[in-house]
């Protein structure tokens, strides 16, 4: 039996960019090739086709392997305007690549995701000695969390904690891998990583801080609302303007929620439609409850008045955000 031919050029694309630097990550690593003898890196938009062609069809020096990454070029080479030197060199591509010699390895790293008509594209995906890879950052990287969680790092995380650092982060997987890290690090495999842990660790919980402090205000608890307030301005990144943008954001998606529920819309559809996580649409449906669709029209009025107030100096920030939560709570 035949051995099965290597795959000698690869193409990494997408918005993807943690999952796909790791991807490559992986193809230096199976390369062995520590002192950088037979690896070279070349920018596609200041690099000419044969440029790279000549470098991975070189012997490689002591190695089985040689590795050329490419970064930005299959999309500077089809961008529109590229003209005839585009064309030429998609043309010395097509015809190179599938004749590269076995000790190579080509990588074009792309960091958006190419058409399926891309001419490359589709030699990579017809050719036994090409590779293509999409890699398409989620909408909700709620679901990658857990299975980062479980498969990297061998820890569980809550799916409510998962989901609370995936509203924070939003798709930003090389911040949710980050966050994770410390999580792990945190509860040392004595516990699954919970929405508390969460809270506690997680630099990006003003956001969370401000949900509590709207349901604080949402049930009548006003002094409880305050003392978040309060709590949110002493730290040491967040001035008034911030967490005042931050409350104007939040009123302004339960405004969205409340139209969207009262024109008929349910719940569990919401977050699909309006694009929101569904951690956030699920907390944002629950919150809408507690107002009618003419009180946050209301509120939402006098928080834009606010804002121009604070900004022309009629009022001073901390005051105006004291005198916002105290006229909110019911």
């Amino acid at each position: 039996m035949a051995a099965k031919a290597p795959k000698t050029f690869y193409i990494l694309h997408g918005d993807d960019d943690f999952s796909l630097e790791q991807e490559v990550n992986t193809l230096r690593s199976r390369m062995g090739d520590d002192n950088g003898l037979n690896t070279s890196e070349f920018e596609g938009a200041s690099t000419s086709a044969a440029e790279v062609i000549n470098a991975v069809c070189s012997y490689p020096f002591l190695s089985d392997k040689r590795l050329v990454i490419v970064k930005g070029m299959i999309a500077w080479i089809t961008r529109k305007g590229a003209g005839e030197t585009g064309k030429k060199a998609v043309e010395q591509f097509v015809t190179a690549l599938p004749t590269l010699p076995e000790w190579a390895r080509l990588v074009f790293i792309e960091r958006q995701t190419l058409s399926d008509s891309n001419k490359l594209v589709k030699l990579a995906r017809e050719l036994e000695n090409g590779y293509e890879k999409a890699f398409a950052a989620p909408s909700d990287s709620t679901g990658w969390i857990l299975r980062r969680a479980k498969d990297t790092y061998a820890a569980e995380i809550q799916p409510q904690a998962a989901a609370a650092l995936a509203s924070v982060i939003g798709n930003d997987l090389r911040r949710a891998d980050n966050e994770l890290i410390k999580l792990v690090s945190y509860i040392d495999g004595a516990r699954p990583i919970t929405e508390e842990d969460v809270a506690l660790l997680t630099p990006y919980v003003a956001e969370a801080e401000i949900f509590k402090m709207v349901d604080s205000l949402a049930e009548g608890r006003g002094g409880e609302a305050l003392k978040m307030l309060h709590r949110l301005l002493m730290e040491k990144d967040n001035d008034p303007f911030k967490i005042y943008g931050m409350i104007v954001r939040q009123f302004r998606l339960l405004l969205t929620a409340k139209e969207f529920l009262v024109g008929g819309g349910y719940p569990n559809q919401m977050g699909e439609a309006l694009k929101m996580n569904p951690y956030v649409a699920k907390k944002m449906a629950q919150q809408a409850r507690a107002f009618t669709l003419p009180q946050l029209e209301q509120v939402y009025r006098a928080l834009l008045d606010n804002d121009i107030r604070m900004k022309t100096g009629r009022i001073e920030p901390r005051l105006a955000l004291d005198l916002l939560v105290a006229g909110l709570a019911r």
